[in-house]
């Protein structure tokens, strides 16, 4: 991508994704513009407003979770098509996550303005989920299929419209809550394929596994900025945030030596887990 053609700040680069709906384009301008911001040819942060809910391909179909049809195992081609599939689509929602923490937070809960350290991570962050979607669907193209073709779940932008207040919120919820149950069940989903004979989906799995711990910790980092700024203990408003905000369970097992390297401490959220 030629300089001419780059946003002009990263706010700007990122509303540029957000509103973008193919799903390969996501992919194309996430890693261009991660790029640019990485090797200086955009330098400012700048201010825009990013859209209520990205824009999305026509397909895949978006259905209420409830009417989702029941997966299958992975042992079949069938069964690992639907599951490289649904991991595709939550990781293209990662991007306009990470994109759209990018532009919607401008200060710390004080009114300090963000450093570039924050913007460093999240525009990482958004890289990293837009190489993960790329790679589900080079391996979904192994199987025969593209990501579109079967029906996903539309519940996953639900934490953002109800966290799109409140900087904190945003960070115990998606990070906190969602990318680290990632880090629960990726390693049941790795050994699954493993016994399918899908080394190369495995080895994708793995992957992703190991970049969302920096992603959990990233997520750590700036909850704990946040609460410096708001004069709260951590743990104990991470606890009031999740109950507040997140409509699902804190499921165990817990995945806790991946959660210890992302610093997450289990007294954080084994009391509330349930299973």
């Amino acid at each position: 991508m030629a300089d001419t053609a780059l946003p002009t700040t990263l706010a700007d680069a990122a509303v540029t994704v957000l509103t973008t709906p193919d799903a390969a384009d996501k992919v194309r301008l996430t890693r261009a513009f991660a790029a640019a911001w990485r090797d200086g040819r955009i330098t400012e942060v700048g201010v825009a407003s990013p859209p209520a809910r990205p824009a999305r391909p026509a397909r895949p179909e978006l259905r209420l979770p409830r009417d989702m049809p029941k997966r299958r195992k992975a042992q079949s081609v069938a069964g690992r098509t639907a599951l490289l599939h649904a991991l595709a689509h939550i990781e293209l929602n990662a991007v306009d996550l990470a994109w759209d923490i990018v532009a919607r937070f401008r200060t710390l809960p004080d009114g300090t303005p963000l450093p570039r350290a924050f913007q460093d991570d999240w525009v990482m962050v958004a890289d990293e989920e837009a190489k993960h979607h790329g790679l589900l669907a080079e391996r979904l193209a192994a199987l025969g299929a593209a990501y579109g073709d079967l029906p996903a779940h539309d519940g996953l932008w639900q934490a953002s419209e109800a966290t799109a207040h409140d900087l904190p919120a945003r960070l115990a919820i998606v990070p906190m809550v969602l990318e680290a149950r990632g880090l629960d069940v990726t390693p049941m989903m790795i050994d699954s394929l493993q016994k399918a004979g899908d080394a190369a989906g495995a080895a994708v799995l793995q992957i992703i596994h190991d970049d969302e711990i920096g992603h959990v910790a990233a997520g750590r980092r700036w909850f704990d900025a946040c609460c410096a700024a708001l004069g709260l203990d951590p743990q104990d408003h991470w606890q009031t945030l999740v109950r507040r905000h997140f409509k699902g369970d804190l499921k165990r097992p817990f995945n806790r030596p991946s959660r210890d390297r992302a610093d997450f401490p289990a007294d954080w959220y084994e009391p509330l887990g349930v299973g």
